[in-house]
């Protein structure tokens, strides 16, 4: 586009030595009194430093005039001047030419900060401003980039029309350093209204690209100004191309911004919708990656039926995004538009169900998304059929799971899925011989435990080539760390214990020294609890150094046994706490206020620890574990032993590989029974003694 001829003002470059022209380059550096001036927007004294030189030099025939004029307006600006007067000494007269250090003019400061008045008197008392219109600064911006980087409407439009007025509409073509336009800055900053009157002015500039490749619709999008991207998609012409290395649309960004940008991206140009960047991921991918299902049903509607199918250079549809994942939202809706799109298989000849199955997760939430991806599988019947499909290495979605450590989708594939735990993948490994490749203590015995529970059983092989799970090793030093702590605690609930044992509720006689309860069953509650308090902390302690000293191979029993111990301690130590308040206060006080409170801490304390070490579905995978197999108790006669005997040979070599899983779900039960038994029991069994007191 050839653009009239401009008069371009030469500036920021000191004068040579020996010059006399008058029209030599000004001054480098603008006067700070001016800068400051033209920053506040203050005309009037603007003008008052400008005219100074501008007096001087006007033409003889003005001369009169003009200087009357000039000189009433400096009298008038004496006491305005007076605190500057020192500055504008220093630098001499102030000149519209001098520019700033980063080659900026009295025009940029004024249109940065919106100031078209200023700007609009500038242009009608000086005739050499207009060249400075299209002056570009170090990182060659014209005023108009900065006024529209700004946002600022009326000073856009002052430039626009001073421009167009001068020297037509070239400046609204000028490009920075960056490539960008104009209507590129009022586009990246989101500046509606700029935009608009940008784009009225000049439709051409919505087909601009800058030196990224970028197109001023992109950047709106990325802004997330919608009255910007009106404005844009106003222009046929107007391009969505985004960043060139990434070789996006505008669409790829709108997925991420709201669902109305993309409905008005797909009305403006629906053929968006079947775009890829460079790794070959359309905006149904974005999408399904953000898991927004508005978005995804309207690019769904939009695009045709072959976008669905479409893959990105690592083999991947849309629904295999939405189910690595976990948006089951997205995957029902991509599935209620095209069912067979669940019948896609990736580069290794997986389902998407293998996409939700296999993908490791850091948080339960992740977790718990691609389970619900794997539910929605199992609950179509349509999909049943992909819970056994194996890949080209043979493993199904259930191996996938147990590999990656997810027991909420390992349960769901067992127990609802009912899929064949005995599968064998090309290696000859079951889901079961995966489990051992897990670092986690508390996910591979859940995972064992539910895989038994079902019917699991690890591949055929020589019971002396079994190898122990590679995380026993990590147990027993976690547990060499683990049991200083555990010792320290246990000595304190002894101490406590004991401290309680000396100091009795009600206090000695004075006489006998025999404790003022004694008679009262409540007493003799509390004396039981508290002795049973002492005993099992010092049986704790005496476990926990004999463990760490020992350093066998069977320390974690030990171990095991001396958390047991300081729970029912614990629990010993909360009920005599109960007694004595129902031995020292009245039935009423301790019913209303202390059993509530002590029971609630009991029940929070076992929910909080159950729910970090139980497995999933406690009641059922355990019962089926101790089991070994659910259904056998429905079998009888010769039929049900020797189907029992198989099982068990197979639960032995599970026993030699992971001899902490049986040793887990024992003390899981313990540790249940000792909460029952020992705390909802004792709660009412304290009760019942201060009732029977009463009545005999």
């Amino acid at each position: 586009m050839e653009h009239p001829q401009q008069h371009v003002v030469q500036v920021g470059r000191p004068p040579s030595r020996g010059s006399s022209s008058d029209d030599a380059a000004r001054l480098v550096g603008m006067c700070p009194a001016l800068y400051r001036a033209a920053n506040r927007g203050r005309t009037e004294e603007v003008m008052a430093l400008l005219l100074q030189q501008h007096a001087a030099g006007a033409a003889a025939k003005d001369r009169q005039a003009t200087g009357i004029y000039y000189l009433c307006m400096i009298m008038n600006r004496v006491i305005l001047m007076k605190k500057r007067v020192d500055s504008i000494i220093q630098h001499g007269q102030c000149d519209i030419l001098e520019v700033s250090a980063e080659g900026n003019t009295v025009i940029h400061v004024a249109a940065e900060q919106g100031h078209h008045e200023l700007i609009q008197e500038l242009y009608v008392r000086f005739n050499n401003i207009k060249g400075l219109l299209s002056h570009q600064n170090s990182a060659l911006d014209t005023p108009l980039h900065c006024a529209s980087r700004a946002g600022h409407v009326r000073t856009v439009a002052i430039l626009i029309q001073l421009a167009q007025d001068y020297c037509g509409e070239s400046i609204l073509g000028c490009k920075n350093k960056a490539g960008d336009t104009a209507l590129h800055m009022a586009a990246r900053h989101g500046h509606g209204a700029a935009t608009e009157v940008l784009i009225s002015v000049a439709p051409e500039l919505a087909a601009e690209l800058n030196n990224a490749g970028v197109s001023p619709l992109y950047l709106a999008v990325m802004s997330g100004s919608v009255q910007a991207l009106r404005a844009i998609i106003a222009c046929r012409d107007a391009s969505a191309v985004g960043p060139s290395l990434q070789k996006q649309n505008a669409l790829h960004a709108a997925v991420f911004k709201s669902s109305v940008m993309v409905d008005l991206l797909l009305e403006w140009r629906p053929a968006l919708a079947e775009q890829v960047d460079g790794s070959g991921s359309s905006p149904l991918h974005f999408a399904s990656s953000d898991g927004d299902s508005d978005v995804v049903r309207a690019i769904l509607r939009a695009a045709p039926p072959r976008t669905v199918y479409k893959k990105d250079s690592g083999g991947l549809s849309a629904l295999f995004v939405a189910a690595r994942m976990g948006h089951h939202r997205v995957v029902n809706e991509i599935l209620e538009w095209c069912p067979d799109a669940a019948e896609l298989r990736d580069d290794n000849g997986g389902t998407f169900v293998h996409a939700a199955a296999k993908e490791k997760s850091d948080s339960f939430a992740k977790e718990k998304h691609r389970h619900s991806v794997v539910s929605l599988a199992i609950e179509n019947p349509m999909l049943r059929g992909l819970l056994d499909v194996q890949d080209k290495d043979g493993n199904t979605p259930l191996h996938l799971a147990v590999a990656a450590g997810a027991p909420r989708v390992v349960d769901e594939l067992l127990r609802k899925g009912k899929v064949h735990a005995d599968i064998l993948n090309n290696d000859g490994r079951t889901a079961l011989d995966l489990a051992a490749g897990s670092t986690s203590f508390f996910t591979t015995v859940k995972l064992v435990v539910m895989l038994v529970g079902f019917g699991a059983q690890l591949r055929p092989q020589r019971q002396d080539h079994l190898k122990l799970w590679s995380g026993h090793d990590s147990i027993a030093k976690d547990i060499e760390r683990t049991s200083d702590s555990l010792a320290v605690v246990a000595v304190l609930i002894a101490t406590a214990a004991l401290a309680a044992g000396f100091n009795v509720p009600g206090g000695y006689g004075e006489k006998t020294g025999e404790a003022n309860l004694e008679d009262r069953l409540v007493f003799k509650g509390f004396l039981v609890l508290d002795i049973s308090a002492v005993a099992a902390s010092v049986v704790a302690v005496i476990l926990l150094v004999y463990g760490k000293a020992s350093r066998s191979a069977g320390s974690w029993k030990s171990f095991a046994a001396a958390l047991q111990c300081m729970w029912a301690s614990l629990i010993c130590l909360m009920l005599a706490f109960y007694a004595v308040l129902d031995a020292v206060t009245t039935t009423k006080a301790v019913y209303r206020y202390g059993f509530p409170v002590i029971f609630a801490c009991i029940v929070v304390l076992s929910i909080f620890i159950m729910s970090r070490i139980e497995p999933v579905r406690t009641s059922l995978t355990v019962w089926r574990f101790m089991c070994h197999r659910a259904k056998s108790s429905r079998q009888t006669g010769w039929r049900f032993m020797c189907q029992q005997r198989c099982h068990l040979k197979g639960w032995h070599a599970v026993q030699r590989q992971f001899p902490l899983a049986g040793a887990y779900v024992l003390n899981l039960c313990l540790f249940t029974a000792t909460y029952v038994l020992i705390g909802i029991v004792g709660f009412v069994g304290i009760s019942w003694l201060e009732q029977l007191q009463r009545m005999f």
